[in-house]
């Protein structure tokens, strides 16, 4: 495959049969072939997506020393502030050319899971921008509970499988900035080569050139999303969790040409993710004498501190 398929989610929600069947067949397909789709249909507002890029281009527009007060320690950056150069990928000693913002889950009906995860990081600056995170995060979860809800089906699932799993999930929010690139980058890349740790990534902002999948035969191809298309990909845990029928696939995010080096990209991934207790073991599904099963019983919580540790953000 040498393209992104391109899919409307308005189809599955229809109460045509035929549409929600087609959504499901073609969702799937792409999964399995490519692990990358392109999005229409999906929750996100125009107003809402101008309002949150205005507060995030404000806000890494603040001065280093204001935006380090938000960097909090000892969380492994899952929530506020991650400074640029932070983050690097697995089994790559360079960081990436980036600086990025965490917005994390807001729950209202789990005292345990309200103790669990780090508290949300409120910058008193900017008046507006937690409250349009916030209102983000809850649109691309919508979103996502919906693609999952297809991919359900397509795994021969009941549909609502994957509700229990990511109703209050440590999912994250990640508006990423970019910046000008002031000197030869060496061996750094904006984002390098890598898979998602989680079940599915929604990406807003892959309207530029820049972003990159990996096909099956290992060539690169651009992935470039339509104005009102999020990206959306499978991450490491569903595809664990499929045996790898869904496939994680790699992506990277290349440096622009010279001549654009002075500019700066915005990209926003929401990382679905379940909560920790969510078992990953290989689905009965998708395990057959031509595909044993592929990976140990583990659960979402365990994998996702084994990848932070490899991700260096957080130490032993």
């Amino acid at each position: 495959m040498n393209s992104i398929p391109s899919v409307n989610l308005q189809d599955f929600l229809s109460e045509d049969p035929k549409r929600k069947q087609h959504f499901i067949d073609a969702i799937g397909k792409a999964y399995q072939e490519i692990g990358f789709v392109a999005l229409k249909g999906h929750f996100l507002d125009d107003q809402l997506v101008d309002n949150l890029y205005g507060e995030i281009k404000n806000f890494f527009s603040l001065p280093v020393d204001t935006k380090r007060k938000y960097e909090i320690p000892g969380i492994g950056g899952q929530r506020g502030y991650v400074s640029f150069g932070k983050e690097s990928a697995k089994g790559k000693k360079e960081g990436d050319l980036k600086e990025f913002w965490h917005f994390g889950q807001y729950v209202d009906d789990n005292t345990e899971l309200a103790e669990e995860y780090p508290d949300n990081v409120t910058v008193s600056e900017l008046p507006a921008f937690n409250e349009v995170g916030k209102e983000t995060y809850r649109m691309l979860e919508k979103t996502a509970k919906y693609v999952l809800r297809a991919l359900a089906l397509y795994l021969n699932l009941e549909e609502t499988y994957f509700d229990n799993y990511i109703h209050n999930g440590n999912s994250i929010l990640r508006p990423i900035h970019y910046p000008p690139i002031l000197e030869e980058p060496k061996a750094a890349e904006r984002a390098a080569a890598h898979g998602d740790i989680n079940l599915i990534t929604l990406l807003m902002g892959a309207q530029g050139r820049g972003l990159q999948v990996q096909n099956h035969d290992g060539e690169w191809i651009d992935a470039i999303a339509e104005p009102d298309e999020l990206m959306i990909n499978v991450g490491d845990m569903l595809s664990r969790h499929t045996n790898n029928k869904l496939k994680s696939t790699i992506h990277r995010v290349i440096n622009p040409p010279r001549e654009l080096w002075g500019t700066s990209r915005y990209s926003i991934p929401f990382f679905m993710h379940p909560i920790s207790e969510m078992k990953l073991d290989v689905l009965d599904s998708c395990i057959d004498d031509d595909n044993p099963k592929q990976f140990d019983d583990i659960t979402a919580g365990e994998f996702l501190n084994q990848r932070l540790i490899e991700l260096g953000l957080i130490k032993k």
